[in-house]
């Protein structure tokens, strides 16, 4: 008799919780980060900022809920694009998850702006907070492609690394359980490092002053990663 009443509890818990998530969201694209407070979004949602707390132990808890959130609804985009090319090459896979990706982060700037304005896996972050776990999740989506690619058609990878570069690589390869060699992960980072950089530019608008329109822009740095990967760039 008592598991419908439990799961009537449990129902109403998680829309109150639906109901925090997309206060604080609403709070961050039309007023900021800052305005993202424990008592601005119990307000939000006509709620004490005490009674809140029964939700949610702190702020930082909040925080880390919201970004928890957002990682997984740009993962799923991501996967989302990518299945949608399930059977085809890992090259069109690959590249309609990036577009995914850029599709996500030009739709919701301040969305993104608050999942990458920090660390990605803060020191003090524990591995099984949901923020973490989300966030492994949306790193996995490119990682675990770029993987099936080097099992199946490895790419080029430099011949030697500097010492300090190497251990760096070294200690990730092992993180991810030798799935890349360093070399791998040397090119897979350069990767992510142009293909992130280039969508911060884009979202922050600080190329403004001299593009109206990146999609271009990014199309190229797509093809550009595809050679890195020796990948035929999909067009369209």
């Amino acid at each position: 008799m008592s598991t419908p009443t439990t799961s009537r509890r449990e129902r109403l818990r998680q829309a109150t919780l639906d109901e925090i998530h997309e206060a604080a969201r609403k709070l961050l694209v039309e007023q900021g980060t800052a305005a993202v407070t424990i008592n601005a979004v119990a307000r939000e949602i006509g709620m004490s900022g005490p009674a809140l707390y029964h939700y949610y132990a702190s702020h930082d808890e909040l925080v880390g809920a919201v970004t928890a959130g957002f990682f997984r609804e740009l993962a799923a985009a991501m996967e989302q694009a990518r299945d949608a090319h399930a059977g085809e090459p890992v090259a069109v896979r690959l590249i309609a998850a990036c577009r995914a990706m850029r599709a996500w982060a030009v739709g919701h700037p301040a969305e993104f702006g608050w999942i990458f304005a920090s660390p990605i896996a803060p020191p003090n972050l524990r591995r099984d907070s949901v923020r973490h776990q989300a966030a492994t999740r949306f790193e996995q989506v490119l990682l675990d492609l770029t993987v099936e690619l080097w099992r199946t058609r490895p790419f080029p990878v430099p011949a030697d690394l500097p010492g300090s570069l190497r251990d760096q690589l070294t200690a990730f390869s092992e993180g991810i359980g030798g799935a890349l060699p360093p070399e791998a992960v040397h090119v897979f980072l350069s990767c992510w490092i142009r293909l992130y950089g280039l969508l911060c530019m884009e979202v922050l608008h600080q190329l403004d002053f001299a593009y109206t329109d990146l999609e271009p822009v990014f199309e190229e740095c797509l093809r550009d990663l595809a050679g890195m990967l020796a990948l035929d760039h999909p067009g369209g």
